[in-house]
């Protein structure tokens, strides 16, 4: 008789299956228990550790640097910092020129007011030092536009090239827009747009180079004889001047028409696509009613500080004012208001100016 036949045996058998499947099956979830147990550990951020003292162990909970384990105190801690850059000095900061006092507590390191007839020096203050000018650079830009007599109605289209890589400026004037030559001169000298001046010299005939050589070429004609230009736009800070060759600049613009309008324009709308966009004067005191202004430009960048340059009728008098390397996004305009007043208030100068209408 075989071991199958036997009922006896057949019943052991079967006793001895199901134990070692019971056993097998405890096992299993005994894994499975521990498995479960150290991912809940590890979603919660913690692990235990044996501390030990004496004969007796203790479990510790370290909490590790996980968003569910961590205070809202800790995480403010956490909190990653913003990088502090310390803003770049200006040429004027670093030449000590800012702490040079004068009589009018001016914010600008330098200062000119000139009596454009006469060329009467009413004021000035560190009048010979050469500084970056920024975007007063679109004064000369438009001087040699305007004297070329291309025409204003050619359209230009904006490309990669008048992009600015130097101080990675903004602009609304996206790669592809298409404007016309004077809608470009317009928004350079009013709104102080870089692309819009640097297209404009890109497509003068001769390209680039030979814009900006006429552009230091129209400086030595004046006898701007500490100036310098290397582009168009004035991001460059060697574009460097001279309060008295800017005034001479000045003066020379002011005589243009076309120059004078456009300075003093309070806002312009232009059709890009099917967009239309408004642009506004860069400088407030055009829409000011107590001001008279027959040409101005601003400018800044970082190593220029704030800067502007207009010509202005103040008591009965054509007065030309330079404001260079000022501290402070206002402090130009405050300066130009500090400079109004005193001529207004001042005798002596309103005197004169009245002597000089007589003898004229």
């Amino acid at each position: 008789m075989s071991f199958s036949e036997s009922p006896a045996l057949n019943r052991l058998l079967q006793i001895v299956a199901i134990f070692t499947c019971s056993v097998s099956l405890m096992g299993v979830s005994a894994q499975a228990a521990q498995r479960k147990k150290s991912e809940t550990d590890k979603a919660s951020g913690t692990s235990t550790l044996a501390k030990r003292s004496g004969t007796s162990t203790k479990p510790v909970r370290v909490a590790k640097l996980g968003k569910a384990s961590v205070s809202a105190k800790s995480r403010s801690a956490l909190r990653p910092v913003a990088a502090i850059i310390p803003a770049v000095a200006s040429f004027g900061e670093l030449a000590g020129l800012h702490g040079a006092p004068d009589a009018l507590a001016l914010k600008s390191s330098v200062a000119l007011v000139i009596d454009q007839d006469t060329r009467e020096v009413l004021f000035s203050k560190n009048e010979q030092a050469i500084l970056p000018i920024a975007s007063l650079t679109k004064l000369m830009t438009g001087v040699v536009v305007n004297e070329a007599h291309l025409p204003m109605d050619e359209e230009i289209t904006i490309t990669q090239d008048d992009v600015d890589t130097e101080k990675r400026s903004r602009s609304r004037l996206t790669v592809g827009a298409t404007l016309s030559r004077g809608e470009l001169l317009h928004l350079a000298l009013m709104s102080s747009e870089n692309r819009a001046a640097h297209a404009l010299g890109r497509t003068y005939p001769g390209g680039l180079p030979t814009f900006v050589a006429l552009m230091n070429a129209k400086a030595k004609a004046l006898g701007m004889k500490d100036t310098r230009y290397v582009e168009p736009t004035g991001l460059s800070s060697d574009n460097q001047s001279s309060a008295h060759d800017l005034a001479t600049l000045v003066n020379a613009a002011y005589n243009e028409p076309t120059l004078r309008e456009l300075t003093t324009s309070p806002g312009y709308q232009v059709d890009v696509g099917s967009r239309t966009l408004q642009f506004n004067n860069t400088n407030r005191l055009v829409k000011n009613p107590a001001w008279d202004i027959g040409l101005q430009k601003t400018g800044f960048i970082n190593e220029a500080g704030q800067c502007l340059v207009l010509q202005a009728k103040i008591a009965g008098r054509k007065l030309i004012m330079v404001f260079l390397d000022s501290a402070g996004k206002l402090s130009r305009i405050a300066d130009a208001e500090r400079v109004r007043r005193w001529v207004e208030s001042s005798p002596h100068i309103t005197t004169t100016a009245a002597a000089t209408k007589v003898a004229g």
